[in-house]
């Protein structure tokens, strides 16, 4: 495994991260043991979750992923060699079960997302705290172009991160960081940062994969210039960049076969794509999805690339990814396909 730091902290945390949201719908507590176990013996020391989760997101199921990673690291007695990392939701009318239509990202929603997580977790402190998606109406998710709406009543940014300021001093997480966030967002918090001495956003969980490169277009310079690395998820744009679902095939118990809203990734545009990503992996005589994943490893602003799975063949797999180096004519080939269809699934 290699180690990379997390933003200034000085914190070393691993290349791949193990990412949980099947923990709970398409994994059993059984399963979610059985792959923290694995990933820890493969070096990974770095996990991450969210309040929100399983997906899809559930009232009857949500909380469930961190329950099973806190029984986990209950029954091991290792919290000291795991870098732990969650998530509060922001406001959400398809969420009405997390904290009901007033769920924002203020004092009263924080502090008790943040107390909620550290039960489920059985924890007493948490390692990086995410913000899962912004306040403000803006552009995430997937959606394209920006219309602001006629009145504005986000959350002041400053707001979210005196409350977080707050928890930091109290001892109930260490770090902070956004997912879901703009340019303008991740440079806004940035500054309040600095000009009012506050927590300093660490990492930026975004979507990057060969089929959704966006964030290269403003973020990768924030993230590099700032100190402030991609925590990559969904690099393997839901399974898709496996191959496993070219040519109408839908394998028995995959993610997008289950659940019709796992659609962002199956675009024509976004199979043509995947389709000549597939054969190029394996003239080369590559696993497609060991290419996809090492690719996004690679990029000079990632500090991890969450890998999730929902079996262990899957995650071994995974894992081997970090032992992959792709040739230059590879990564030559990767972007003529970029170029001939970029961002086909943003």
């Amino acid at each position: 495994m290699h180690y990379r730091q997390l933003g200034r902290t000085g914190i070393q945390v691993s290349a791949l991260c193990l990412g949980t949201m099947t923990f709970g719908e398409q994994n059993t507590e059984t399963e979610a043991h059985a792959q923290l176990d694995r990933a820890l013996d493969a070096g990974i020391n770095f996990i991450d979750t969210a309040e929100m989760y399983p997906v899809p997101p559930l009232a009857e199921t949500q909380g469930r992923t961190e329950r099973y990673i806190g029984t986990w690291l209950r029954a091991r007695g290792c919290r000291d060699k795991v870098v732990l990392a969650t998530k509060v939701a922001g406001p959400a009318d398809w969420l009405p079960h997390i904290r009901g239509v007033e769920a924002r990202l203020d004092r009263k929603n924080i502090q008790a997302a943040v107390d909620d997580s550290l039960r489920r977790l059985q924890t007493d402190w948490i390692d990086l705290y995410q913000l899962h998606w912004p306040d403000r109406e803006t552009n995430f998710f997937g959606k394209l172009g920006f219309t602001p709406s006629e009145q504005d009543e986000s959350v002041p940014l400053l707001e979210t991160l005196q409350v977080l300021d707050d928890l930091v001093k109290a001892g109930k997480i260490r770090h902070v960081g956004v997912s879901n966030e703009t340019p303008w967002g991740l440079m806004r918090f940035l500054s309040l940062a600095e000009a009012q001495e506050l927590p300093r956003m660490v990492s930026i969980q975004n979507p990057y994969s060969l089929l959704n490169r966006t964030l290269e277009i403003g973020l990768a310079e924030i993230a590099l210039r700032e100190d402030c690395g991609l925590l990559a998820y969904s690099p393997l744009a839901f399974g898709v960049l496996s191959g496993k679902y070219l040519n109408g095939q839908r394998p028995a118990g995959a993610r997008i076969t289950l659940f019709d809203r796992f659609s962002r990734y199956s675009s024509p545009e976004a199979e043509r794509a995947t389709a000549d990503y597939v054969d190029l992996a394996r003239r080369h005589g590559l696993d497609p999805a060991q290419m996809a994943l090492a690719w996004v490893t690679s990029r000079p602003f990632t500090t991890s690339n969450i890998i999730g799975a929902t079996t262990m063949e899957q995650l071994e797999s995974n894992l081997a990814s970090i032992d992959l180096t792709l040739e230059q004519e590879v990564i030559d080939a990767l972007e003529a396909i970029h170029t001939k269809q970029p961002n086909p699934a943003p």
